[in-house]
């Protein structure tokens, strides 16, 4: 096995909880519609939005138009849910930080929006050599575009590399590229498959 030299984190649901179940409820809410009227009306116009191909107000002219229901009347609807589904897992910050100190090289590789990914970078994280937002690349992960585009990036080949992510379709895509991968399902244990995969964290 080569030697590891870059580690790449999914965002939601690896770097901080799972946002998606507050962000639906918030904006169900917010345009006064039930959970799973919203869910499936945003499903339909949701990759257009992650790939950046609409801006959030031609997002909401999609949703509010199959919802019949009125346009959000505020700057970023979609900001505001996402700043309050924000839940930050130190614990993955920290791993991120401390990989970046022992001479790793660290990414984050996310499905996102444009507003979601200006939060990012409001947070100012410094422990993330690169970042790779769908909506700014135009293409998702699974695509395996995403994962090469990541790795030129980073500077790293296929098997220097480990993608950390909670998303069995997208671990399945890494490894098609083949990127080492780590299934996320709590902070202990990917500590514990990193360090089978010669990391060191510590």
């Amino acid at each position: 096995m080569e030697t590891i030299k870059s580690i790449i984190f999914d965002w939601g649901g690896v770097l901080i909880d799972d946002p998606n179940p507050g962000l639906m409820q918030y904006c169900a809410t917010a345009l006064r519609v039930g959970r799973e009227t919203y869910i499936e009306a945003h499903s339909k116009f949701a990759n257009g939005f992650q790939k950046g191909a609409v801006c959030e107000d031609e997002f909401w002219d999609n949703v509010c138009s199959e919802l019949n229901a009125p346009k959000p009347n505020i700057p970023s609807l979609w900001a505001e849910a996402f700043e309050a589904a924000y839940v930050p897992r130190n614990g993955m910050f920290s791993m991120a930080s401390s990989l970046q100190e022992n001479g790793y090289r660290t990414a984050v590789l996310s499905n996102t929006e444009v507003p979601a990914m200006q939060y990012f970078h409001q947070q100012q994280y410094d422990m993330f050599d690169v970042l790779v937002f769908s909506c700014a690349e135009g293409i998702q992960k699974p695509d395996r575009r995403i994962y090469e585009l990541t790795l030129e990036k980073l500077g790293s080949q296929p098997r220097q590399s480990i993608l950390i992510d909670d998303n069995p379709e997208y671990i399945n895509g890494a490894k098609e590229v083949g990127i080492n991968t780590v299934f996320f399902e709590n902070i202990e244990q990917v500590n514990d498959e990193l360090n089978r995969l010669g990391v060191k964290i510590a």
